[in-house]
């Protein structure tokens, strides 16, 4: 079935010598892997390798066959030109990181509007502003408010966040319970938007200590999931 829809790149493979693989998560049919054939030496084709770079947002029409196997691509244009998202050295550094942890969270292949309008108006807030420290910090906990473990609010005013239920708790229940400065930055990320981000102060330890936990609580919460290998990058460029 020949579908137009909005899509955004999440990884893009090389495939022999001058195919890709590219995964996109698109807003009709949720995740979708294309095999784009000699895009990497054809100079003539409607297809550009620059186009499927991680987190470009596209308009593509593409055949679905919905088998399971990989799907194509026949057209695609720039749906967002970003600023510089993919010049600037700080937002490069995030938009792998941020590409890695979609590639290892999304998992669905049916349609997720509002995920998908999250991903997109987060990512361009990134490209358009310049106080940017702590975006990736509140951009994954949103994040498992689609995923399915966003933290419960209800009794915030607690002491303890216990990782495995995503519970605030009075006491240590187990060994998954934090405590101390990381669960005081976690109360004030809650509830935010991208736009008041600035007004949260961190340092490099706290920024990435909290990131630790971040992860560690996908980790108890998203089976199979591995800490992005760009992490390292990520950390040494926020110092």
């Amino acid at each position: 079935m020949l579908i137009t829809t909005q899509a955004i790149v999440i990884s893009a493979l090389k495939y022999s010598e001058a195919d890709l693989i590219v995964k996109c998560f698109t807003k009709s049919s949720g995740l979708k892997s294309y095999l784009l054939r000699n895009i990497l030496k054809s100079k003539k084709g409607k297809l550009r390798t620059a186009m499927f770079q991680p987190l470009m947002q596209l308009e593509i029409e593409a055949n679905h066959k919905d088998k399971g196997t990989l799907e194509t691509i026949r057209e695609a244009k720039v749906a967002y030109q970003y600023r510089n998202l993919h010049t600037d050295i700080t937002k490069t550094a995030l938009v792998f990181f941020i590409s890695d942890m979609l590639r290892n969270t999304i998992i669905e292949e049916e349609e997720n509007s509002s995920l998908f309008d999250y991903l997109t108006t987060s990512i361009i807030w990134l490209d358009t502003h310049d106080t940017i420290a702590n975006f990736h910090l509140l951009f994954l906990l949103k994040l498992t408010q689609y995923l399915g473990f966003y933290p419960d609010e209800t009794h915030i005013t607690y002491e303890y966040f216990n990782l495995i239920e995503g519970t605030f708790e009075p006491s240590e229940l187990n060994i998954y319970c934090q405590n101390g400065a990381q669960i005081i930055i976690l109360k004030q990320l809650l509830g935010i938007k991208f736009d008041t981000l600035s007004e949260i102060k961190l340092n490099q330890k706290q920024r990435s200590d909290f990131l630790t936990m971040l992860l560690q609580y996908y980790e108890l919460h998203l089976h199979g999931f591995k800490k992005p290998r760009s992490l390292a990058v990520l950390n040494s460029i926020f110092t």
